[in-house]
């Protein structure tokens, strides 16, 4: 325990877990399986979703991640927008067929915004998988791990197949042990 964390404990004062992105390559392996075991194709899309940024700078903020996702695009082929949800969160939707290229599409811009100092903005990245079954895998940022989500409809999930891809899939992925913190994300944008 640090000297910090001790503070806290004695002030009684938390603070909001750092954003973790160094844990989301582990997918690119994890597709893998999800291809040969499951017949599941990543859907050429993926999503990063995080609050809004209440501040002076969050023009300069979307703005930086506009240009760095151009320069991406140009040499990926990757496609972007940035678009905000009925709930009020940003999303940046890439598109893109090469998954590595979605990976790392992601991973550049978290880091973009754990590097400014936003990583506590960060709450999800969201991975698509299915053409006809939309399959899901989520992962959260405060807690460094994924889980899946399968929706059927707009209120309810498969949960049975999503416990299936945990134990399929949990050798190759960090993956969130405790099921209530399983949210699902109705109306993903992607």
């Amino acid at each position: 325990m640090g000297l910090r964390d001790l503070l806290d404990a004695v002030l009684g004062t938390t603070r909001l877990p750092e954003a973790d992105s160094d844990r989301l390559f582990a997918i690119s392996t994890a597709v893998v399986t999800m291809q040969t075991s499951l017949d599941l194709e990543p859907s050429g899309s993926a999503g990063l979703c995080f609050k809004p940024i209440e501040s002076s700078g969050s023009a300069a903020v979307r703005a930086e991640i506009e240009d760095l996702l151009n320069i991406t695009a140009r040499e990926t082929s990757s496609a972007f927008r940035i678009v905000t949800d009925a709930y009020h969160f940003n999303w940046v939707i890439l598109e893109d067929p090469d998954f590595e290229d979605l990976v790392s599409g992601i991973h550049i811009v978290s880091q973009t915004l754990i590097e400014r100092g936003l990583g506590a903005y960060l709450l999800c990245a969201v991975f698509r998988f299915g053409r006809d079954r939309r399959v899901y895998w989520i992962y959260h940022f405060k807690q460094g791990r994924y889980y899946p989500f399968v929706p059927l409809s707009d209120s309810t999930r498969d949960a049975a197949f999503e416990f299936r891809l945990r134990s399929l899939l949990e050798r190759e992925l960090p993956i969130e042990n405790e099921v209530e913190r399983w949210y699902p994300l109705w109306g993903i944008p992607l």
